[in-house]
């Protein structure tokens, strides 16, 4: 038997140059040559389109560069030149910016002058911006996890706080307790997506009023939250949103503002226009605000991106020395979704 009849191997004809072109067009894989001595790239059409470039026989490193994003431009640059000496495969993943776009390519080849071919290096460029944002998805939550358990701890020695004032007993201190836990779990489920309950709507009050419940102290005084906003419905998904910031700025003043001594108050109120709606969130009776505090934190990073990419909005603070002013403004028309 011939060794041609027993080599399992497929037909070369399966690997025909048209073939090979399908599978790199199934793959989405854009294919690029480089001349280390000119610097110059020769790329494929899938290159340029993913580059937002128009097509031209060649293009300069440096051109490709400026696209690249600021922050990884040095990186990229230096990662390249590194190739030139470093042996085995490499993967560079970076930014690219078009307009007002920002996409993810993975650039891959072999390093080490490794294929080299009259001075001409050869890889690949694959599209990896759903890759990235899923990653970049998955340590948002996580680090909102981590945030969320360390401000329901706080949340918890606040709420036991607020009840030892106004209990007489312990027992009275027990039920008003459980009163308040029992309040703060179904504020947060309005914190997190539930199943089922997708495109349902509560009223703008109702949502202020379920979510403030827990860190109301009726034995100080009455009144001590009081809440005046326009009756309008809110979607799932900005009532979600909304949750978050309410959560944040409830958490915020029972740690350091308002709500951490008898005295404090807090006052909801919103106005609106044609577009936009605006809530307004004032403490007063609260310590004494010296500076304004630092708003670098995950918290305030959270609440900044989930005004901004999920209510076309904003959310901005005054620090008076009586207490902090919080003012959201957002979009009239995100209130439904």
């Amino acid at each position: 038997m011939s060794a041609e009849m027993t080599d399992p191997r497929p037909s070369p004809v399966a690997w025909r140059p048209e073939h090979l072109r399908l599978a790199i067009d199934a793959a989405c894989v854009a294919l690029w040559s480089w001349n280390v001595d000119s610097n110059r790239f020769t790329m494929d059409e899938r290159a340029f389109e993913l580059w937002g470039l128009p097509w031209t026989r060649e293009v300069q490193f440096e051109t490709l560069s400026a696209h690249i994003h600021p922050a990884d431009r040095d990186r990229v640059r230096a990662a390249f030149l590194a190739t030139r000496s470093v042996a085995g495969p490499y993967e560079i993943d970076f930014r690219i910016v078009l307009g007002h776009e920002v996409r993810w390519i993975s650039a891959r080849g072999q390093g080490a002058d490794a294929g080299i071919v009259d001075r001409i290096m050869f890889g690949i460029f694959l599209d990896v911006t759903g890759r990235k944002q899923a990653e970049e998805g998955h340590e948002l939550l996580a680090g909102e996890m981590s945030h969320r358990v360390k401000n329901l701890l706080a949340v918890a020695t606040g709420l036991t706080h607020i009840s030892s004032r106004s209990a007489a007993t312990i027992g009275e201190m027990s039920s008003e307790l459980i009163g308040r836990l029992t309040a703060l779990g179904r504020a947060h489920d309005l914190v997190r997506p539930l199943p089922g309950h997708e495109g349902t709507a509560v009223l703008l009050g109702d949502l202020f009023a379920v979510l403030l419940a827990p860190y109301d102290d009726t034995g100080a005084f009455a009144g001590r939250i009081r809440i005046a906003v326009q009756r309008m419905g809110v979607g799932e998904r900005t009532a979600r949103t909304l949750a978050l910031v309410i959560h944040e700025l409830a958490t915020n003043s029972l740690k350091h503002g308002a709500l951490s001594v008898d005295t404090g108050t807090l006052d909801v109120s919103s106005s609106s226009d044609e577009s936009d709606i605006t809530i307004t969130w004032a403490e007063s009776g609260g310590p004494v605000i010296e500076e304004a505090p630092e708003m670098g934190g995950f918290g305030s990073k959270l609440l900044a991106r989930s005004v901004a990419e999920q209510l076309d909005g904003a959310i901005t603070y005054d620090w008076l020395p009586t207490g902090v002013i919080a003012t959201l403004r957002m979009r009239k028309d995100r209130l439904a979704a």
